[in-house]
């Protein structure tokens, strides 16, 4: 009796699988999950029948993208460098977790980073055709609103979350941008010398 309870013991424990803080685990085969093709469990534990089901880990860990855009089409069709480093992870929301168990699950972090390299190419290349190359170089806060609103969604369809956006850079092929800052300082320059000059 105390050897066969004991081995009930030992085959619960290996049947009821636990997910740390830093993982999604996911759980999939038969009566899974009503309604979703895989069941997913973040910081929880779940059980996994044998021979019915199977699972497997997801990391949650943060990944860096640098992206060194050149050239890309501003409102006024001036070519724009924003050269830029992305963060982004695997989303811990249920239905976007779902996603990536679909999507990401069984990839390694070099293929997950290929994917999210191409949607945050493409939508910050439409991001750019949509605003002015002035409004890009004035107001950073709301080029970066516009980056996360445009992206966010996307990286959602393949189970991640934008974390972070770092534009190191932002110039232009045809010197606009630097003769827009030589405008500001000789304007800048002219007003401090005409406001010595009245106090003197």
């Amino acid at each position: 009796v105390v050897a066969f309870m004991m081995s009930i013991v030992v085959l619960l424990a290996k049947v009821y699988k636990r997910c740390p803080s830093n993982r999604i685990l996911v759980i999939w085969g038969k009566g899974s999950q009503r309604g979703a093709p895989t069941q997913t469990i973040h910081a929880g534990a779940g059980w996994v029948i044998p021979l019915l089901q199977d699972y497997a880990y997801l990391s949650l860990e943060p990944i860096q993208i640098e992206i060194p855009l050149r050239g890309a089409l501003s409102f006024e069709n001036i070519r724009v460098n924003v050269p830029s480093v992305f963060t982004v992870a695997i989303s811990t929301e249920p239905a976007v977790m779902q996603q990536a168990a679909i999507r990401l699950l069984g990839l390694s972090v070099d293929e997950i980073r290929k994917q999210a390299e191409e949607i945050i190419f493409g939508q910050l290349r439409q991001v750019i055709a949509s605003m002015g190359i002035e409004e890009i170089n004035r107001d950073r806060d709301q080029f970066l609103e516009h980056i996360q609103s445009s992206l966010e969604p996307e990286l959602a369809k393949v189970g991640l979350q934008l974390i972070n956006v770092n534009i190191t850079d932002i110039t232009d092929e045809s010197g606009y941008i630097d003769a827009i800052g030589q405008k500001a300082a000789s304007e800048a320059v002219q007003k401090a010398r005409g406001d010595v000059a009245d106090n003197e």
